[in-house]
């Protein structure tokens, strides 16, 4: 289970950093997002066939990322890195999408869900450097 601070910060935000690598070779892509507390589920929006991230994700689903708030204030700096599992996006995970972004769905875009492994989330509020742990239980 997230932690509460964890999961109050993320649907705060809407825009992560997708990281994927393929051939050994990193690429990073900034994508909308909503967030499912109840699986600790990202669903983003992105064409597999004419991204480069949305490629790579499709042969090496592993991939990696960041929410992060903008500052310069030391002492709010708050922000996630995460690993997760890249997988089509199943109805549940559609529908939160398009209840956060429902001009979204005059687009029809392909919706795909990021099922995090693992992620640290750096919250200067609750004192400097300080971090919470999720694991996902397999």
């Amino acid at each position: 289970m997230l932690e509460p601070a964890i999961t109050a910060f993320l649907k705060k935000h809407h825009l992560l950093s997708l990281c994927t690598c393929h051939d050994s070779l990193p690429y990073c892509a900034s994508c909308f997002y909503t967030f499912l507390e109840e699986n600790a589920t990202f669903v983003i929006a992105t064409d597999v066939l004419k991204t480069r991230h949305g490629r790579e994700a499709i042969e090496n689903a592993h991939v990696a990322g960041t929410v992060a708030l903008e500052t310069k204030l030391v002492g709010k700096i708050q922000g996630v890195q995460f690993t997760g599992i890249f997988k089509e996006a199943n109805e549940e995970e559609r529908k939160a999408y398009f209840k956060r972004f429902p001009y979204a769905l005059a687009m029809q875009p392909e919706l795909w869900s990021i099922n995090i492994t693992y992620l640290k989330f750096t919250d200067n509020t609750l004192g400097f450097g300080k971090k919470l742990e999720f694991f996902a239980s397999n």
